[in-house]
Parts: C-alpha cells; sequence; structure tokens
C-alpha cells in the first residue's frame, strides 16, 4: 500500500521543541538570523553549504555564489563526485 503524500506545503518552525506552521517571512527571517549568529560568533568559516548534483547549475551556481559573496565562506560542497 503507498503511503500517503508527507511532502511539506509550508514552512515549520520550531518553538520549545514542537514544531509549528510558520509563515515564509519567519522562517526565512529565522534561517537567517542563525546563519548571522553563527558567523558572528565563531567567524564565516563555520558556517557550510552543501549542494545536491540533482539540482540545475544555475542553482548550485546561485548556492555557491550566496555561501561565498554574502556569507564569505569557501566552505561549499557538493555530491558530485558520487
Amino acid at each position: 500500500m503507498p503511503r500517503p503524500h508527507t511532502r511539506l506545503t509550508h514552512p515549520l518552525v520550531r518553538d520549545g521543541g514542537a514544531l509549528r506552521r510558520a509563515s515564509w517571512t519567519e522562517a526565512l527571517d529565522r534561517a537567517a538570523a542563525g546563519v548571522r549568529a553563527v558567523t558572528q560568533a565563531d567567524g564565516p568559516d563555520a558556517f557550510g553549504l552543501f549542494s545536491c548534483s540533482k539540482a540545475t547549475n544555475e542553482t548550485n551556481y546561485l548556492a555557491q555564489k550566496l555561501a561565498r559573496a554574502v556569507v564569505g565562506t569557501s566552505n561549499i560542497d557538493s555530491c558530485n563526485r558520487t
């Protein structure tokens, strides 16, 4: 028997250990705040980005640009070798 469809259709954020539905603005703000906190505390090389070979070249290019130009790290890897 096939499993029910479990794809996420909206962002979820964790509050006190429980997940709850959130707006895209809140979810992205929280993600940005987390990256900002790590890079301010430990420097940009404390951040790493892992991309997927199944993504398009354009998506992987944008991901590495985000890591290098915005965050300031070259800690970027992908599963292209596998």
